[in-house]
């Protein structure tokens, strides 16, 4: 209706006007209709355009409303009234445009007063923006603009809407159908919540007749048992007495029902908001429920703590008995699965089992260590879980051990399902049978004192209802570490069984209400776990359970109360105590691990102030990089380095068997002939049978030295000798595993071989160098001859003289020996390597003839290093000899006394060692490097594992000090 009427009642403006953006009071002194004095104008409706958000819009052209305006009439003068009126009008406009600018200049300083200073602001709005204008062409895009006409077109059509608005008036009128629809709907919500209202409201009815029926009985019993004169009366009593408590078992029985109803129902609720959540979780990052993050808290602990030397104070449930008292089958009960392996009569669980309950929208199990889900609603995952529980069991007990320390963590979580912590305890014991350990009784006794010595913990104390009470033993244990019973839940289990055995019913209630043991107890429970068949199923036993205590004379007779029994009620009263516990003990404890990392702090900050606090694990991977990129260094050798190395280290390993065992035998030959002939024999049995072998030996060696010299270099200050034990151990570990491979010698040999048999040498330069290679090997030979003689025959008279040292009595006796040797070998000079027996005969005798006695054998000996000595005098002339002889060797020494056969065989020496040894760098760097490597990631992959070998090899007190920081 306002929208029509504006669109009625709207005035439009024939031209555009700037008054539209003056002040109200502005543009009402502006107007070009402003009244005078003297005549009155009556005043224009543009009230709604004013205000209307489509103001500056005309909606629909209109024509002004005609104003006719008063007028006297003038008899005479008629220039002179033409005169006044056109003064009158000059004023008029003066005064109007004195007193609108004064009004105009009057409200813009008002309202300039108003305005808060915004200078200091200009930093706020970015600059291009106050420069758009040097940019940009308003004017252009003004008139790019669609006029009001335009515009008006665009607008809904407002005739329509207010005829749409009637029809929906009419639809809700009364007796209209949108009307009844609109009732019904909410007539229907009402029932809804007077149904809701109406079953709540009926459970509170229910619990208000429980109790009242409750205090009926105990009021009519209270008389009963005062007595009375009157059989009658007695039995009158006793008959109303029966009564109320069968009503009141009725009305128990139908208050469990609508409650087990409702929690039917609010567990699929439940369920559908989990699944819900639980699809979601790709798309979010859900946090962790109080109850895993709590279990993950235990766990650390316990790592932290195997020991059990500083236990620590947080709540669990400790779940204990005796051995096949049915705390397994309780256990199974409250997570609501059969998940634990079973047997008859035998001990099934040789390790403490740490399972956590949660809720979740499926019914699932998993490990701590394993990923895998089990289904806890299909047997086949039920029977692997059981399978894989009893594997883990067998594995954690050492050899010779009946029962084990290592707790096995499991997490089960499923719709409906309380959220706690329990430990399944191995059962107690009174004798030890034929394969057990002998302190399998002493081990169970100490483990169950571990985890009920810790003054948070809940003991759940399961005793079988079919046995004799004196008979257990866990009670007395119990009583010993909580004495008072704060912290105590007794569980009778095998109710059924009870009933049926025991003669005196009364028993069990002494024992429910805790007057037959001395062990005291927060809550005594009787529960049913079964029919003792190992195939039956949760929802069975469920059934039979209820059952059962829907048809006992235990509660019929108030011998048991309601909430004393069915696992259901044991459950919630554990996890109520539970989490109680939790808000007690767990501020507290983290305050005591505080302080404690607060001191270790402190202690490292004083003796480490430059250092990060890395964990013994933290440290081993800090190591572990270092020697992967030690290794990877290897890799940066440059090949001419590999082969300086090989050759060098090849000719010293080598060169003692060419020199002696095939140059000098060869060069005692007289032609070139046989001299060639014996090297390439003796050649040819040195490449066939050593000379491989000692090569790969060689190139092994020298990879192991490079490797050992990149992992105990020190690198300055980044140095940490921490790891100095690890990088042995890694070393050490490597080179055993590592093995050359085996094809390397045989294609060694065979290059080895042709480069042997090359005897042309090309330029002069290769001659030389030959010749260099052997004069250098010669003369070290010399150098270590001459300091054997020199130790034989004692100092020269120099060294005498300067450093007064004398010879010994073999020395002189050598000395002369000497001198009569060299003698000899003046006197020929091409003398044979070897003394004839005359000349050793004759050297003898010309000493003896001096006083000396001399042994055949010495003179052999001391013959050996002097002509050793001579020969190679003679060599290193040959030399230099043939330092010319490049010309000769080149027309294969016709029609010259020069032979350098020597020096070709140098030369094949030498081109050997380069060729060898640049085939062995091929291998290392190809291939051997690698195999390497790869041995060493094997290797500190394996000590990663062992945390027994972590320990050995990083140690000191700043790895023990981080270590107590990180746990």
């Amino acid at each position: 209706v306002i929208c029509r009427s504006l669109a009625n009642s709207s005035y439009g403006i024939k031209r555009k006007s700037p008054l539209q953006n003056l002040h109200l009071v502005s543009r009402s002194i502006h107007h070009p209709h402003y009244p005078s004095s003297k005549f009155q104008r009556p005043p224009l409706r543009i009230s709604a355009q004013l205000f209307s958000s489509l103001n500056r819009l005309p909606l629909r052209k209109t024509k002004l409303l005609n104003v006719k305006y008063g007028y006297q009439f003038h008899r005479n003068f008629w220039l002179a009234r033409l005169a006044s009126r056109l003064l009158k009008l000059r004023y008029l406009i003066l005064g109007s445009a004195v007193g609108g600018g004064y009004t105009v200049k009057k409200t813009y300083d008002q309202w300039k007063d108003m305005m808060p200073d915004l200078d200091e602001y200009k930093w706020i709005v970015p600059d291009f923006i106050w420069e758009l204008d040097e940019h940009i062409d308003f004017e252009k895009v003004i008139k790019a603009l669609p006029d009001a006409d335009d515009l008006a077109k665009l607008l809904p059509d407002f005739d329509k809407i207010g005829e749409s608005f009637t029809s929906l008036k009419g639809f809700f009128s009364l007796g209209s159908p949108g009307e009844t629809a609109f009732r019904a709907t909410d007539q229907g919500y009402d029932n809804d919540k007077q149904y809701k209202k109406g079953l709540l409201g009926e459970l509170i009815l229910l619990q208000q007749q429980i109790q009242q029926h409750e205090e009926e009985a105990r009021r009519a019993a209270g008389q009963y048992n005062m007595g009375s004169s009157q059989q009658k009366r007695k039995v009158s009593d006793k008959e109303k007495i029966d009564q109320l408590q069968e009503e009141l078992l009725r009305t128990q029985l139908k208050y469990q029902r609508m409650l087990e109803r409702l929690e039917k129902e609010n567990k699929e609720l439940r369920k559908l908001v989990l699944q819900r959540d639980d699809k979601g979780i790709h798309q979010r990052k859900l946090k962790k429920s109080l109850i895993d993050m709590y279990s993950e808290v235990l766990d650390i602990l316990s790592d932290y703590d195997a020991s059990y030397n500083t236990q620590d104070h947080l709540p669990r449930v400790v779940v204990v008995g005796d051995q096949s008292a049915g705390k397994t089958s309780v256990l199974e009960m409250i997570a609501q699965a059969r998940i634990f392996p079973r047997g008859s009569g035998e001990m099934m669980t040789r390790s403490p089992v740490k399972v956590t309950l949660s809720e979740g929208p499926h019914h699932v199990a998993l490990f701590k260590d394993s990923s895998r889900e089990f289904d806890l609603t299909k047997e086949e995952d039920l029977a692997a879980l059981r399978n894989e529980i009893e594997i883990r069991m067998r594995n954690s007990v050492k050899e010779g051990c009946t029962v084990s320390t290592e707790t096995i963590s499991l997490s089960v979580k499923g719709p409906g399902l309380q959220r706690m912590v329990l430990v399944d305890l191995p059962g107690v014991i009174s004798t030890v049978t034929s394969g057990m350990a002998p302190d399998t009784k002493e081990t169970i006794f100490s483990i169950s004192k571990a985890y009920m010595q810790n003054p948070n913990a809940i003991i759940l104390c399961i005793q079988d209802g079919s046995v004799d009470a004196e008979r257990s033993i866990v009670t007395d244990l119990v009583s010993q570490m909580d004495p008072q019973g704060k912290r105590t839940i007794f569980v009778l289990t095998k109710v059924d069984l009870a009933e049926k055995n025991v003669a005196s019913p009364s028993r069990i209630q002494q024992i429910i209400e805790g007057k037959l043991f001395p062990m005291k107890a927060l809550g005594y429970f009787a529960v049913v776990t079964g029919k003792g068949n190992s195939s039956e199923s949760i929802e069975s036993i469920k059934e039979y359970e209820e059952e059962f205590f829907q048809n006992s004379k235990l509660l019929k007779t108030c011998m048991l109360k309601a909430h004393q029994v069915t696992t259901k009620n044991l459950s919630l009263a554990v996890s109520d105590c539970f989490w109680k516990m939790v808000r007690e003990s767990v501020e507290q404890q983290a305050d005591a691990f505080k302080a404690t990392r607060f001191n270790l702090e402190t202690e490292w900050k004083n003796n480490y102030p430059r250092l990060r606090e890395l964990d013994r694990n933290e440290l081993f991977e800090k190591a572990k990089n270092e020697i992967l990129d030690e290794v990877i260094s290897l890799t940066q050798v440059t090949p001419k380095h590999w082969e300086e190395i090989l050759q060098k280290t090849l000719w010293e390993r080598v060169s003692t068997h060419v020199i002696e065992n095939i140059y000098l035998p060869a060069a005692q030959t007289m032609n070139s002939g046989t001299f060639n002939t014996t090297v390439d024999i003796k050649l040819k049995q040195w490449t066939d049978k050593q000379l491989p072998n000692k090569a790969v030996e060689v190139a092994w060696e020298t990879l192991q030295e490079e490797f050992a010299r990149f992992m105990t270099e020190h690198k300055g200050k980044e140095h940490d000798d921490i790891f100095d034990k690890l990088k042995q151990a890694v070393k050490e570990e490597s080179i055993k595993r590592h093995k050359w491979n085996e094809r390397a010698e045989d294609s060694l040999r065979v290059i080895q071989h042709n480069a042997l048999e090359d005897r042309s040498i090309s330029d002069k330069q290769q001659w030389d160098a030959a010749i260099h290679f052997m004069e250098e090997t010669l003369q070290s030979r010399l150098k270590d001859t001459e300091s054997v003689i020199e130790d034989m025959v004692g100092p020269d008279w120099k060294k005498r003289w300067l450093y007064w040292i004398g010879r010994t009595k073999e020395q002189n006796v050598r000395n002369e020996t000497k001198n009569e040797l060299e003698k000899l070998i003046k006197c020929n000079e091409e003398h044979a390597a070897y003394l004839a027996n005359d000349e050793v005969t004759t050297v003898r005798k010309n000493l003896e003839a001096r006083g000396i006695t001399v042994d055949p054998c010495l003179i052999k000996d001391t013959w050996h290093q002097i002509y050793r000595r001579y020969f190679l005098k003679t060599a290193l002339n040959h030399c230099n000899l043939c330092r010319r002889g490049f010309y000769y060797y080149q027309r294969h020494f016709v029609d010259s006394e020069l032979e350098c056969n020597d020096i070709v065989l140098f030369w094949r020496i030498q081109r050997m060692l380069a060729i060898t040894a640049n085939t062995l760098r091929q291998q290392l760097t190809n291939t051997e490097v690698r195999r390497l490597e790869k041995n060493v990631k094997e290797v500190l992959e394996d000590f990663a594992e062992d945390n027994d070998k972590k320990v050995k090899l990083l140690t000191g007190k700043r790895v023990q000090l981080a270590e107590d920081l990180s746990k």
